[in-house]
Order: structure tokens, then sequence, then C-alpha cells
């Protein structure tokens, strides 16, 4: 599948900025509710284990994650449940063995079945979703980081799958905070990396929509992952449901999440 080279170059992308980073640097928070790179990287990690187990079949998955969800039901953060699988590990030291697992990941979901249904915390999915989520986290965890070191990322056109999975997800969005998901879904016309022009949700009659989102599709990605508050963008928004959703917008699995507040998520300027 290309979109586990995708998240395989993803993965390496964040790596690159972190190769010299000194031991200490691990241990600063960012900006995503006081996480540090450390954190960032543990998360990752487990997460992309929990995902080639989920590919070795429903046992495997169930055996990898039971403690995992012991924690949680124990009332434990998503961020507490994964020190006890780290075992200590952290620094320089997590980030070489999460380099290596999210190789092997990649490895593991490049010969696998698209159509394969996985097992997975929250509904199941299948394999091309499953490795997408890992590029779009990979992806949205990335941004604290790129942020705390005061570096500007240079996107390229694979950000489509985690733009697409923002658009598909409109009417989970809706549905996981208990609204009725509206129709229709609003236009979505964005301005790629590359300069293409990518486009959802057009009206088949070619009419005009009443329910717009057009800009850049990185900071669309940016808003439905909720790396930035869509105040913070220059995304153009007109009409309701385009409106509430990028209010609410939440690409990923889990119980309802707000976005940050505006001007809380921003790249630090002095590094």
């Amino acid at each position: 599948m290309q979109q586990a080279e995708d998240f395989r170059t993803e993965s390496r992308e964040l790596a690159n900025i972190l190769a010299d980073l000194p031991e200490a640097a691990f241990h600063e928070p960012t900006q995503f509710k006081g996480w540090t790179i450390d954190h960032v990287l543990g998360h990752l990690h487990l997460f992309n284990a929990a995902a080639e187990a989920a590919l070795r079949g429903a046992e495997a998955f169930s055996s990898f994650i039971a403690p995992v969800q012991c924690d949680m039901q124990a009332g434990k953060s998503i961020l507490e449940c994964q020190f006890p699988w780290l075992d200590g590990l952290s620094g320089r030291a997590l980030l070489e063995v999460w380099q290596k697992g999210a190789e092997d990941c990649a490895d593991a979901f490049a010969s696998a079945d698209p159509k394969q249904r996985l097992k997975w915390i929250g509904p199941d999915m299948s394999a091309l979703s499953s490795v997408t989520a890992r590029q779009m986290e990979t992806w949205a965890h990335g941004q604290e980081v790129f942020d705390l070191l005061g570096l500007v990322r240079r996107d390229s056109d694979r950000i489509r799958n985690i733009v697409h999975l923002g658009v598909v997800t409109f009417g989970w969005s809706f549905r996981n905070r208990g609204l009725t998901i509206p129709e229709p879904p609003p236009h979505v016309r964005l301005t790629a990396p590359s300069g293409a022009i990518w486009d959802w949700n057009a009206p088949a009659d070619g009419s005009a929509a009443t329910s717009t989102i057009a800009g850049s599709a990185v900071e669309f990605a940016q808003v439905t992952t909720q790396v930035r508050n869509v105040a913070d963008t220059d995304l153009r928004v007109r009409g309701e449901p385009a409106t509430t959703w990028m209010r609410i917008a939440q690409c990923f699995a889990g119980p309802p999440e707000d976005p940050p507040e505006p001007g809380t998520r921003f790249r630090v300027s002095v590094r």
C-alpha cells in the first residue's frame, strides 16, 4: 500500500528533526497538554506496535492491548497507560526504538491486503484505514514537536491521506457528540502543497454550494486533527454546517475532544 510508504516517510521526517537533539530536550513540555517529546514518541511507538499486532490477528491484538485497556478502565489517562509498556524507556533510547518500530510497522502494512479487517480499541477498521491513521497520528503529534523546536514543516501531497480522513469523518465529528449529522456535507475545496486543487462534496448538479470550506489543505488537516484552532488559520468557512464542523472537527477516534483555544498552538519563534 502506498499509504504504508507515506506513513514511513512521515515517521522519517519526524525522526530527522530529532536526530541531533540533546537528551534534555526530549523532556521539554510541548503545547499539547504539556506532553514532552518523550511522551509523543512513547505514544506513537505504543500504537504503532498495536496496529502491527492487529495485522497479526484478533487474538494477537487483544493480548497486546489488554493491559492498556485495563489501565484505561481504571481511570488512567492515555498518556499514563504507555508507561508500564515502555518500562522506563525514554530519550534517545526511545527515539531509536520508535524509529525501528515505525519501520517494522510500515513493512508489515506495505504487503498487507488493504481491505483486511483489523480489530481496534474502537470499531474494527480496514488495514488501509489503520495505516492512514498511523500517518495521521505521526503527522499530528509531530506538529507539537515542530512547533516546540521552532521549525516549519515542508509538507508534501502525501498529506492528502490525512485531509481525506478529515473529510470523511465529517459525520463522526457530529455523531461522537450526540448531534444530528447535517446534510448535505459542505463542499471542501483545498489547495495542496504542490498547488493542485482537491475537491470533496461538490454539488452533483454543478450549482454553487451554500456551505463551503476553502483554502490550504495543510490548514484543513491542522483543524481536523486539532493541532490548530480554525481561528488561527486562513481557511474560508462559509455557511452551515461548515462553521459548526470546523469548531468541533475531530478525525481521530475516542471521546469528544475540543480543539485548542485560539492562539495557544503556534510555532515557537525563538530557538
